[in-house]
């Protein structure tokens, strides 16, 4: 492969390099991935999502956290933690500026989102809101997790993004933080104003301590580089203008000094104001969507999600660290009606065809829990151990809610899944292997039902048959690591995730007589690898890494366009490759630091079922590739930022292709500047300072007839706050 070619080519690069083996502390750069705070350059950090307490080094793992002042600056940039994520980490789609999320992918498969450790992703009925579970102002930090993994259960086929909530107050007494904010287009349009209010306060007593929160924001219409109102996806939901309410509560007791009981609460719901309406733009004059005021019908797109975790833990019980965890979470995703009567929706015994208005709507609860227990295996201290059991009860349907049909039945996922994990240091740490084993049992359950009316058959869908397909798999990862130096690592990988298709989408289009669950394959698990080989080094200023990865599943998930827009599921082998390079500097002038990051990802699948792939992943299942150059200063009072995010063209070949899909490619630039004045810090930032015109890349690559859904992306917005800790 040719990539792997250039990715063996860095790696010696790397390793030869005299200026990269410098004597001071490590310093972690942005690079290719998230850029971390200074908090999360400690060599001693706790990725809680990769489920141990060694440091990431100890890790054959590619890992990276977006710290609080890194993610605080992109959130004040861009809006969300998915902007933010996606903003830093060139091997992420990037994002639609929509609700929904749907084709947004971390190393061209779907990650899997939580919040502490808490899914949010729902891939039963993937509603693709999963970006939006929680105001970033409550996230103390995210990690990032690259690749396919079973570390956190189903849904970590691209990697995982866990959100971490800020954590319990460190002193006596009351403190907290204030931010607010206004936003505006670049023209100052009254009906394009924005604003948040936020605020936290946490109070610790002895034993005790509570962190509690409330957050209001109001997007107002998005304009692009032509000063033209950006277009409205009523049906799959929107950002602009919405209004979203964020409430958060972390109550804490400390049971010993070391043991402590921990209750995380969490309530996130975003709704459409529902005063425009989508105006359709024009694919072969280039002409985007747009929107007008008006009522559109139905209810507005709206997402709401709650989250409740209990947690007990212990650092050192038995000389072992001990987790565990019980949680609950519920969302409801609304998804609205566009511009009127949907095809799909058509029953002739409820009304005429064509006149029939209907709108659906996911619901899913999730109830799981997690215990976990690590040491270092007695009298061998080199070794540690790591055992645990995770289950997960996981209900999802979604109901048409005008007429109250079931459009995909209530769909019942459990799993049961023990573990254990083994890292052996040699050689005095020269030299690291790391392994586990996850073995999953999985049972989906789904009773009789009929599928909705279509078009052929208008008196009624077809009968299908219920079931409840289980299978179990034994998944497995593991690693080496040799590290020659301080600050010098070189790692290997191997590891294995999966997920199910979604399962909704399948069951829905199901339009053939007969069909009996408990042996229709479309509902087999999805089961990806992650093989990669990466070098870090950390060492003076420089913090530069290179990864090249390959990635396959021999039964893999597509999203297919139909004539009438809606997506269905294919399963097809699916291969993917990429490399990924980091660079950070940290320059002469104090304070003033320098990055860049690069990736380049290829992904082929299977169309014509011989078991080899013919065909270039399209825009919907993969990311361009991405060349992200920053420069930062941070010193007394003033910080800033510059940042560069250059997209590649991109053309899509194989036996099925379409040129219309192919990707132009386009350069965004945003600026960040702020000034710290007593307790608080003034804030002003713009996103593509530049004020570039561009067709958005989802729009760019997929549905090439569909004229309601070409979306330009967003111009010069600037942003103005006061952020104040007390």
């Amino acid at each position: 492969m040719k990539l792997g070619k250039l990715a063996g080519f860095v790696l010696a690069t790397l390793w030869l390099s005299p200026a990269l083996a410098q004597d001071s502390a490590a310093d972690r750069a942005a690079g290719a991935a998230a850029e971390p705070s200074p908090a999360a350059e400690e060599a001693d950090i706790v990725v809680t999502a990769a489920r141990t307490v060694l440091p990431p080094s100890a890790l054959p793992l590619t890992i990276d956290i977006i710290g609080k002042e890194a993610l605080d600056q992109q959130i004040i940039l861009s809006g969300s933690v998915t902007d933010a994520v996606a903003a830093l980490t060139p091997s992420f789609s990037p994002t639609r500026g929509k609700l929904s999320g749907a084709g947004e992918t971390l190393r061209g498969r779907s990650p899997l989102y939580a919040i502490n450790g808490i899914p949010q992703s729902t891939p039963l009925r993937d509603g693709s809101r999963d970006g939006f579970t929680i105001d970033g102002f409550f996230v103390d930090r995210v990690e990032l997790i690259y690749g396919s993994n079973a570390l956190q259960g189903i849904g970590g086929t691209g990697g995982i993004v866990n959100q971490v909530t800020v954590g319990a107050p460190m002193q006596e007494g009351v403190s907290g933080r204030v931010l607010l904010q206004g936003s505006a287009d670049g023209d100052v349009r009254s009906d394009g104003f924005g604003a948040k209010a936020a605020g936290l306060v946490q109070y610790k007593a002895d034993r005790f301590d509570a962190t509690v929160g409330a957050s209001y924001e109001r997007r107002g219409v998005f304009f692009d580089a032509r000063g033209r109102r950006i277009g409205l996806n009523l049906t799959q939901g929107e950002t602009q203008t919405s209004d979203a309410v964020s409430l958060f509560g972390r109550f804490g007791y400390a049971l010993s000094p070391t043991a402590r009981l921990d209750l995380m609460a969490s309530r996130y719901e975003l709704k459409g104001d529902g005063e425009f309406v989508a105006v359709p733009g024009n694919r072969l004059t280039g002409v985007p969507t747009t929107a007008a005021r008006g009522t559109p019908p139905g209810i507005p797109a709206a997402n709401r999600t709650e989250s409740v975790a209990l947690s007990l833990t212990d650092t050192d019980l038995g000389g072992g660290n001990f987790v565990s965890q019980v949680f609950f979470n519920r969302s409801r995703d609304t998804f609205g009606g566009e511009l009127g009567p949907i095809a799909a929706f058509q029953d002739i015994r409820i009304a005429p065809v064509g006149t029939l208005f209907d709108q659906s709507q996911n619901r899913s609860r999730k109830l799981g829990g997690k215990i976990s227990y690590e040491r270092a295996v007695p009298g061998f201290e080199d070794l540690t151990a790591i055992v645990g059991f995770d289950a997960l009860f996981d209900t999802t349907e979604q109901r048409l809610i005008a007429t109250n049909r079931v459009w995909v039945p209530p769909t019942e996922f459990r799993s049961l899944a023990p573990f254990a994990q083994a890292n052996l240091k040699l050689f005095d740490g020269l030299v690291r292997l790391a392994g586990g084993a996850r073995w999953e049992n999985v049972e989906i359950r789904i009773d009789d039902y009929t599928t909705l009316a279509t078009t052929t058959n208008p008196r009624g869908g077809v009968l299908v048959s219920g079931g409840s397909p289980k299978f179990d798999d034994v998944l497995l990862n593991g690693g080496v690591i040799v590290e020659p130096a301080q600050g010098i690592r070189f790692y290997a990988s191997y590891a294995e995730g999966f997920t199910v298709p979604d399962v909704g989408r399948i069951t829905r289009a199901i339009g053939a007589p007969g069909v009996d669950l408990d042996n229709f394959l479309d509902i087999s698990p999805i089961i990806s690898n992650n093989r990669e080989i990466g070098a870090e080094v950390k060492r003076g200023p420089v913090d530069a890494s290179v990864t090249y990865f390959w990635s396959t599943s021999s039964r893999g998930q597509l999203l297919v366009a139909r004539p009438d827009g809606i997506f269905d599921v294919q399963r097809q082998r699916v291969e993917i490759e990429g490399l990924e390079l980091n660079l950070g500097v940290a320059m002469p002038i104090d304070g003033l630091r320098l990055s860049a990051g690069y990736a380049h990802i290829l992904g082929r699948s299977d169309t014509n079922a011989d078991d080899r792939v013919d065909t270039d992943l399209d825009g919907t299942n993969i990311s361009p590739d991405r060349l992200n150059l920053a420069a930062s200063f941070d010193r007394g009072r003033v910080s800033a930022r510059v940042q560069t995010q250059v997209y590649f063209s991109r053309t899509f070949d194989g036996l099925v292709r379409d040129p219309r899909n192919d990707f132009g490619g386009y350069t965004l630039t945003d600026a960040y500047l702020g000034y710290q004045v007593g307790p608080g810090r003034i804030i002003l930032s713009a996103q593509n300072i530049f004020n570039r015109q561009y067709i958005d890349y989802n729009s760019d690559v997929r549905l090439p007839t569909d004229n309601l859904s070409f979306f330009a992306g967003r111009g010069r917005n600037m942003t103005l706050a006061w952020d104040m800790r007390f």
